[in-house]
């Protein structure tokens, strides 16, 4: 029995897990260098019928209904004044088993590790080095070393696994964008509202049935070599709290009241696709490619991911990571189109934005290319 190590317990590593955990016909372990994964926090993700199709495959379609929320519409708000620009009919693309989904990511991490014995996941396991022979040789900072048949690097945009293969050159760069991430009350908008803003968006829909709502603002801000590399920064109040003052400023919605256990943290995206030269490393989700997050695909992506390695494992195919690159490749033009177009300032480009926005979101052939090509995998 071929053995499989996946380093990384996020969303798409676990998924992996689960996959393998049904099938049997690899022995596996997850490597998490986290001493835990944190199962309270209430911030949210979207997840299109793409990724809800083959969730169902470990059972999500049983979870508890007032754990998700069905969106059926994503409108288009100016910030400042909170004017409807349009609206977007995304249960379009829902069928009779699928739905456009809304949830807590602790909630699908709690069901994906319901998945997979505990046994299986160890924490506190730093990945320090990768020998490659006849197997993979993997060392851990606790001089703990196993050799397996296969790696599935899952460990997110800030690799280790792609920093020990590819040095610098593994390193995703500074998107110049921070984003705010937290959770806002006395909301009554039950669809996914975003609002546009001079070099700001924000987005805000349900978690759940209980009128959770969940926020995360992109804002444009350049910031030096050593601001990018501060932690102590992101995790400053002050820093924070000037940020959502800078967007609350410029919108009609009491962000400075209303949003609360807010974090924020800077955007890195990847510079470009990175293939080991083994055939025996992957990398899936973030690990693999990581895109600007303005057209809220980076769960569904990380699922997909997941999937496709999985099924050329099950059918000893070698395709994984030219289908990966076509798809991430049409996720990323869309998502940097987004963010391009959210966050224009010019007042006759806003214009202009808005006018096609009302356009576009009622012609069903742009949004068939647009959103179903992706939606309906």
């Amino acid at each position: 029995m071929k053995k499989v190590a996946i380093v990384g317990a996020g969303i798409s590593g676990l998924f992996f897990g689960n996959l393998l955990e049904k099938d049997k016909s690899y022995s596996y372990k997850i490597f998490e260098k986290k001493p835990s994964l944190n199962l309270k926090d209430g911030y949210g993700i979207q997840l299109s019928v793409n990724s809800i199709d083959i969730l169902n495959k470990i059972g999500f379609n049983k979870i508890n209904a007032n754990d998700v929320f069905f969106p059926k519409k994503v409108n288009f708000f100016d910030a400042k004044n909170s004017k409807k620009i349009c609206d977007i009919d995304i249960s379009y693309f829902n069928n009779r088993i699928n739905r456009y989904t809304t949830l807590k990511r602790s909630k699908l991490i709690e069901i994906l590790l319901e998945g997979i014995p505990s046994q299986k996941i160890f924490f506190n396991s730093n990945l320090i080095d990768i020998e490659i022979k006849d197997r993979l040789s993997l060392c851990f900072g606790d001089n703990y070393n196993e050799d397996f048949d296969y790696l599935v690097a899952a460990d997110g945009v800030y690799s280790k696994t792609k920093q020990i293969l590819f040095k610098k050159e593994g390193l995703p760069q500074y998107f110049n964008s921070i984003a705010l991430r937290g959770n806002i009350k006395n909301y009554e908008n039950f669809d996914i509202s975003i609002y546009l803003g001079p070099n700001f968006h924000f987005v805000i829909y349900p978690v759940n049935q209980y009128k959770e709502f969940n926020f995360i603002s992109i804002i444009r801000k350049e910031l030096i070599h050593e601001e990018i590399s501060n932690k102590d920064l992101f995790n400053s109040n002050t820093f924070t709290n000037s940020l959502l003052n800078q967007i609350s400023s410029k919108s009609n919605l009491n962000l400075i009241e209303q949003v609360e256990e807010i974090k924020c943290f800077p955007i890195f995206v990847s510079k470009k696709f990175q293939i080991p030269q083994s055939n025996r490393i992957f990398f899936t989700g973030d690990a693999f490619y990581s895109f600007p997050p303005s057209f809220a695909q980076g769960a569904a992506q990380s699922i997909e991911a997941a999937n496709e390695l999985f099924n050329d494992f099950k059918n000893n195919s070698s395709n994984y990571y030219q289908k990966r690159i076509l798809r991430t490749k049409q996720i990323n033009s869309r998502s940097s189109l987004n963010h391009f177009a959210f966050h224009l300032s010019n007042p006759f480009n806003v214009f202009l934005r808005n006018i096609f926005l009302r356009h576009l979101s009622k012609n069903k052939n742009f949004l068939e290319n647009y959103l179903g090509k992706i939606y309906n995998n």
